[in-house]
């Protein structure tokens, strides 16, 4: 027997319920592409209305400007995920030369090889032009990175693992590597001519291994007795 259209009203309802509950989402996610192909300068709201399927009004319904717009992408795709690496840091129970390995690995996998690392690119080309948003990127991503990293550093120097050190200094040691990849992914890794032969997983574990002899305490060399 032939099925016939449903005849509840409540039906189209619930459709429409449905869509406004993702439109936040689908244009957070088309402002994040936007924003890193072009840039905060450059991309319009119409364009991030239109890339998600919806009108400039219906965006403006959501987020009030485009710097708000841009505020939201940040605390969605980096400021939010603290709150589970920071927990993550309190229930590691292995050394601090694995946590710190485990921190920069799954950062590539998690933000990194992701768009939401482009940023980073955006930030450190903009931010002169906008120091609002460079000061909320400070507030909300930053200062949290460095306080992770900063806990990671002194569990290895109070646990007599790392040796002892200026932690503030050694964090910029740490994000180096990772500001690399995130400028590198977004620039010359998308360019035909990039070094095929890069690999993230290698560089960062070449970078480790270089950071970590730095970082760990030496037994004191043996002397041989005179003959």
């Amino acid at each position: 027997m032939p099925t016939t259209p449903s005849s509840n009203p409540a039906e189209p309802q619930a459709k429409r319920a449905r869509r406004k509950e993702a439109r936040p989402g689908e244009l957070l996610a088309a402002a994040l592409d936007l924003f890193v192909e072009k840039g905060f300068a450059a991309t319009r709201v119409e364009e991030v209305a239109q890339r998600a399927g919806v009108s400039k009004g219906t965006l403006f319904l959501y987020f009030h400007s485009k710097e708000e717009l841009f505020k939201a992408v940040v605390r969605q795709s980096l400021s939010a995920r603290f709150f589970e690496w920071s927990a993550e840091v309190d229930d590691f129970t292995g050394s601090s030369a694995d946590l710190l390995r485990h921190g920069m690995l799954s950062w590539w996998e998690r933000v990194g090889n992701t768009q939401a690392s482009g940023m980073t690119k955006l930030m450190l080309t903009e931010a002169h032009n906008f120091p609002e948003m460079a000061a909320f990127y400070q507030t909300e991503v930053a200062q949290p990175y460095q306080a992770l990293v900063r806990r990671i550093l002194q569990r290895g120097i109070d646990s007599g693992e790392f040796a002892p050190m200026d932690p503030e200094m050694a964090i910029y040691s740490v994000t180096a590597p990772l500001i690399f990849l995130a400028m590198w992914k977004h620039s010359m890794g998308n360019h035909p001519c990039a070094p095929a032969a890069l690999d993230p997983q290698e560089y960062l574990a070449s970078q480790l291994h270089i950071l970590l002899n730095g970082l760990r305490v030496r037994p004191p060399q043996t002397r041989l007795p005179p003959l």
